[in-house]
């Protein structure tokens, strides 16, 4: 039980990699559709590169889902309308004109019995307009029949009994009030005010909009649409090899596989899709892992960076899939140069395009027309990275999104042209997909602010920021400690080149100089590049006390670090830029006052951890040299050049940079660059005349 705990312990690392990589493969596998992969890859208006294609089974020959789409709208278009014909209102309007007419008559003329023939060729009179207006039907106005023409035609109920009617042969309230006044004119002998009143009092809507029937019947329309032009036999031959993918032999194809698709869905077939999926998934997982192995074992060694770059290729994927849902066409709104554009800020450029390789030939398992896709999404990328290679500025996103929009559109337009050979079959909402994609890649900033805060990473545009000399803790510096400051601008030039030259990150390295010796700011008084007034306080204390506190500057820069939230990478620069050193001149003197006296070493010597980086190791060589050379009384070739090799050479004996991967090529250089820049640093000017 112990070996197996202390296996765990060794090898905690590998396993944690083993366990991401686990959960990786299980959750991409896991967006993947469960139905077979058509083997064959083909586009419209290219030869037919297989052999020639039999069909192995009868299938149906599916329309394109944009005739489909066309025709239903044509039907809705021109949709029959069904509305109820309400005879029984006439024989009731007809009664209660009746009663209203009475009431009329003898409020205006009394019971005068000489008025009944006039009185009776009055009502019949009105009686027949009314019942005119009222069987021929006065229509509801509804959305549905807004400007439609006179002779549109609906279907009209009566009583079970359906007809087909213009909508000139019905009434409207408008209409039937007009055809009142025009009647009345017409007619003598007769109280036309009463007939007026009663006859517009009387009219209203019979003929009713019947949405219920209309539905149904649409629906029986819409169902009536055929989705298929016809059949394709079993052994009939669908093409040939080398012959041009025509429309309609592409509609074939895909007809066939859509079929084909259908008919994997067998329980055998699912474990067996899911077995070739989980494989093809761990071979790129597993290259990716060797690619890091073999040209990246730094970023290999490191989980969160590990874990950064699975979970990258996890979200494209997932979100891709989302997308798949909604219509395949949203896989282009999908910012899949995301990718690229985080992993080269974080990283390089070289890992930024494996890493998006691997992503979209995971993603190609998922979408149709995976060759046109990987194509579209290959070169978009690579671009994506050529316009990030020199990342300073938060505003190039911006830039990039726009060469990105570009490159989209420039490479669907030339692949729809390739297959339709017209400009037809282009369609401007990708378009607008592409744009979309774009500007959701502006998202970059605040995803790659929260993901710096989440891994401890940082990126190249942060660097910029630290770096910046008005920056609050350099500012404060330059403040209380000028001579300090001077002295890190310094450090920081030297490294700057000395990095360039051997190869590393110049950019961190120049940014950690500068904040190197931070903690100086504390006590600025007993670090002699500070003392202007001639005064030095190391004088009235002891010398071990002088140590303690030249020692504390790391500490406190530590503390002072991390109080001000700088990122650890920066830290790391406070903590090894003396290592494992002693305060020299400290313990010398103290060993002269007591020599009679076993000093502790270990009072006298920096905490470290000794440099571990290539950058780290240079900025160690740039501040002890840049240092010492302040204390050099003659200044010329000679003397920098003794200077750099004792202090250089007395850092690489007592072990500084054991743990650093800079070679002694590496080291040589650096002491000729130093040398170099010192020169040029302390260069003699000619005497001018007063």
């Amino acid at each position: 039980m112990n070996k197996f705990w202390a296996y765990l312990r060794n090898h905690y690392s590998q396993i944690y990699k083993g366990f991401l990589l686990l959960v990786s493969l299980v959750v991409i596998v896991s967006f993947f559709p469960k139905e077979a992969t058509y083997k064959y890859e083909f586009a419209k208006g290219r030869p037919w590169m297989h052999d020639d294609l039999i069909a192995p089974f009868d299938f149906a020959i599916l329309k394109p889902s944009e005739e489909v789409a066309a025709e239903k709208a044509a039907m809705l278009a021109n949709k029959v309308l069904y509305f109820d014909f309400n005879i029984d209102l006439a024989e009731q309007k007809r009664n209660e004109f009746i009663e209203d007419f009475d009431l009329l008559w003898i409020a205006k003329y009394g019971n005068d019995p000489n008025l009944g023939n006039f009185k009776q060729h009055t009502l019949s009179r009105g009686l027949k307009i009314l019942s005119t207006i009222l069987t021929r039907g006065v229509l509801q106005p509804v959305p549905e029949t807004e400007n439609k023409p006179p002779d549109y035609e609906i279907t009209l109920i009566t009583k079970n009994t359906a007809e087909k009617v213009k909508l000139s042969e019905l009434y409207t309230i408008h209409s039937a009030y007009e055809d009142i006044n025009s009647l009345l004119i017409k007619l003598d002998n007769v109280d036309k005010d009463i007939l007026k009143q009663l006859l517009e009092d009387s009219i209203l809507q019979n003929v009713f909009f019947n949405e219920n029937v209309t539905k149904i019947e649409q629906q029986k329309q819409l169902d009536q649409i055929s989705l298929t032009y016809g059949m394709v036999q079993n052994g009939e031959r669908i093409i040939s090899k080398g012959e041009v993918i025509t429309k309609s032999k592409f509609q074939i194809l895909e007809s066939m596989r859509a079929d084909y698709e259908d008919k994997s869905g067998t329980q055998t077939n699912y474990l067996l899709i899911l077995a070739g999926q989980v494989l093809l998934v761990s071979i790129s997982l597993t290259v990716l892992i060797f690619f890091l192995h073999f040209f990246r074992k730094d970023i290999l060694a490191d989980n969160k960076k590990v874990l950064l770059i699975l979970l990258i290729i996890t979200m494209m994927v997932f979100v891709t899939s989302l997308a798949l849902k909604f219509g395949f066409q949203y896989i282009y709104l999908v910012p899949l140069c995301l990718s690229p554009m985080i992993i080269r800020v974080f990283f390089d450029t070289r890992l930024a395009l494996y890493v998006y390789i691997i992503t979209i030939i995971n993603i190609g398992f998922l979408v149709p027309n995976s060759f046109q896709f990987v194509f579209m999404q290959l070169i978009s990328g690579i671009i994506t990275i050529f316009t990030i290679v020199n990342l300073q500025k938060r505003s190039q996103f911006i830039f990039s999104a726009f060469i990105i929009f570009l490159s989209y559109s420039a490479i669907y337009t030339g692949l729809t042209l390739i297959q339709e050979g017209n400009i037809t079959g282009i369609k401007p909402l990708n378009y607008a997909m592409f744009g979309g994609s774009a500007l959701l890649l502006l998202f970059a900033y605040p995803v790659i602010f929260i993901l710096e805060k989440i891994f401890g990473l940082v990126t190249d545009v942060t660097m910029m920021e630290l770096s910046d000399t008005n920056s609050p803790l350099l500012r404060e510096l330059s403040m209380k400690a000028p001579g300090t400051f001077q002295h890190s601008l310094q450090v920081a030039n030297l490294s700057e080149e000395c990095i360039f030259a051997i190869g590393g990150d110049a950019l961190l390295t120049r940014t950690g100089a500068l904040y190197h010796d931070i903690g100086k700011m504390d006590q600025p008084m007993f670090f002699i590049e500070n003392q202007v007034t001639g005064v030095n306080p190391h004088d009235e204390v002891t010398f071990e006390e002088s140590a303690s506190i030249i020692i504390g500057h790391v500490i406190k820069g530590v503390e002072k670090a991390r109080k001000n939230k700088l990122p650890e990478q920066i830290i790391d620069f406070i903590r090894t830029h003396h290592g494992t050193r002693k305060v020299e001149y400290f313990f010398v003197m103290e060993k002269k006052e007591n020599p009679d006296e076993i000093v502790d070493e270990k009072r006298f010597t920096y905490p470290g951890p000794i440099p571990f980086s290539k950058e780290t190791s240079v900025v160690m060589m740039a501040d002890s040299v840049e240092a010492a050379s302040r204390s050099l009384k003659i200044i010329d070739e000679q003397t920098i050049n003794d200077l750099v090799e004792n202090i250089i050479s007395k850092q690489v004996e007592t072990g500084q940079f054991i743990n650093s991967n800079i070679t002694l090529r590496d080291i040589s250089q650096t002491k000729k660059i130093l040398k170099k820049k010192l020169m040029n640093i302390y260069h003699i000017r000619i005497e001018y005349p007063e």
